[in-house]
């Protein structure tokens, strides 16, 4: 066991202490977490969307999906997602358990600190096999059904593997998959993901975050929603030490990034560059050993200050 993971007091605490069944090798990961919601007193519905069962929470003073009217249509709420599924053979547990279980504890913190105007979601069907498109990915068409519900100007925040390091990486993936195109509709969308990566940079610099950086990063549910012409901000955690040989990697080699975007990278010699802690997403050693608690506070403290100070 490393050093960082010497301490598991964090596992005795809530909602952490049902993170272990989370990850178990043949946990029904649905009914685990949707039984931590309940355990949890949290405002919740299940929405079914193409065999995809994505799960919403919701501030206590909004009723559920009632009667064709959905919470916040009309409005521009801040919506933190993280998908809940894994890679068969992968306990998941950076990939994407742990920002699962943050946004359940920012679920509570929300809830002490009165703010009502968010919406959190754990999407289904993040993870995509070989052969199978952004058309079918939970997020593509979750999206397609947020349009229908009003909810066109959701500001989403997309966290994925936030479990291991204390730099915060801020996706742009979806810029250099827009490119140069200067049709209206991607205009639009190019200027809406520039205002909620501004937010998402303010609210670090109001909480005097120290380590960030803006770098492309491997494909998450921020491709499906785009592809559904819904902008999302991707935000993902590295070690300061692989953040910094990261962004000297992009400096030198311009190449690198385009076969991270295309997803040559997989089958890459360049994929012995990657950092480590991505180098482990969706094998066996996506463990616990692999996370580092003692900057969860911090990833947390900006997931709820995201919510908390709204503009």
């Amino acid at each position: 066991m490393t050093k960082e993971n010497q301490n598991d007091d964090w596992l005795k605490q809530s909602p952490y202490d049902r993170f272990m069944y989370f990850i178990a090798g043949k946990a029904d990961r649905y009914k685990a977490l949707t039984a931590t919601i309940e355990k949890l007193g949290l405002n919740t519905t299940v929405i079914s969307i193409e065999g995809n069962k994505h799960i919403f929470i919701f501030p206590q003073n909004q009723r559920s999906l009632r009667k064709g009217i959905f919470p916040f249509s009309g409005q521009s709420p801040i919506m933190l997602t993280a998908h809940y599924d894994r890679v068969e053979g992968s306990p998941g547990a950076n990939d994407n358990s742990i920002s699962v279980f943050h946004l359940l504890h920012t679920a509570m913190a929300l809830a002490k600190r009165g703010a009502d105007n968010w919406i959190i979601v754990f999407t289904d069907k993040e993870e995509l096999k070989d052969g199978e498109g952004f058309e079918v990915q939970g997020s593509f068409t979750l999206a397609k059904k947020l349009k229908t519900w009003g909810l066109e100007k959701a500001r989403i925040f997309n966290f994925d593997a936030c479990g291991t390091g204390d730099t915060f990486i801020f996706s742009t993936t979806t810029d250099a998959l827009l490119g140069n195109n200067i049709s209206q509709n991607v205009i639009a969308v190019k200027n809406a993901i520039g205002q909620l990566r501004n937010y998402a940079l303010d609210t670090a610099n109001l909480l005097r975050l120290d380590k960030m950086l803006l770098a492309p990063t491997p494909f998450s549910d921020d491709i499906g929603f785009l592809y559904a012409g819904f902008a999302a901000q991707t935000i993902t955690i590295l070690p300061s030490t692989e953040a910094a040989q990261y962004e000297d990697l992009l400096r030198r080699n311009q190449e690198f990034t385009k076969l991270l975007i295309s997803g040559a990278i997989k089958k890459s010699p360049e994929r012995r560059f990657m950092p480590f802690t991505w180098q482990n997403l969706n094998t066996p050693a996506d463990n616990i050993q692999r996370l580092t608690p003692e900057h969860f506070d911090l990833v947390t403290k900006f997931m709820v200050e995201l919510c908390a100070k709204i503009t």
